[in-house]
């Protein structure tokens, strides 16, 4: 075993499906997911070492109760931030990267485009910085985020049913104090 695959190892991961959440203060913790259309906000305050990620599905919509609220990007946003906050993040030193928003079929419309476009709306109505990530494009994708640090790693997934016509392209990395790397 290669010293970074003992390293990946050793951190706890989670998991964040459609609709989910999850905030953490465990410098130990990786938060995963898989993105197509969905968008996932990558969300932490690096002074309080605490930050989640969620994955939602539409942007807005009619919840029709609050299993249903959770698939949309409106509740997703607010509930993230909300867990964020009760562990001891401070909105004004909150930062975000978002991930995924690809289109993943030329022949419907572009769920993804929405998404994306959505989830940049909300955080500048908000006020909360976004320092990275990787938006749009064509294809799905794996992220890997860890809260504590805003360490990600993103990976183009392919698959060989999906209708797009030019092959997924690699986002080019952004800048940031929680460096995006590409694997």
């Amino acid at each position: 075993m290669t010293n970074a695959a003992a390293a990946m190892e050793s951190y706890t991961r989670i998991h964040v499906g459609q609709g989910e959440h999850h905030v953490t203060d465990d410098p130990s913790v990786m938060l995963t997911t898989i993105l197509g259309s969905c968008v996932a906000m990558c969300l932490r305050d690096p002074t309080a070492g605490v930050g989640g990620m969620n994955h939602f599905l539409l942007p807005e919509g009619d919840a029709g109760g609050l299993d249903a609220g959770r698939r949309y990007g409106a509740y997703a946003m607010e509930v993230l931030i909300n867990d964020c906050l009760k562990a001891g993040a401070r909105r004004d030193r909150m930062e975000a990267k978002l991930f995924g928003g690809g289109r993943m079929f030329d022949s419907l419309r572009d769920v993804g485009r929405a998404n994306a476009d959505f989830a940049e709306r909300f955080l500048r109505d908000e006020g909360i910085a976004l320092v990275g990530g990787s938006l749009r494009g064509n294809g799905g994708r794996r992220v890997q985020y860890w809260p504590v640090t805003g360490r990600a790693l993103q990976r183009a997934v392919a698959d060989a049913h999906a209708q797009v016509a030019p092959p997924p392209r690699r986002a080019a990395p952004v800048v940031d104090a929680g460096a995006l790397e590409l694997f």
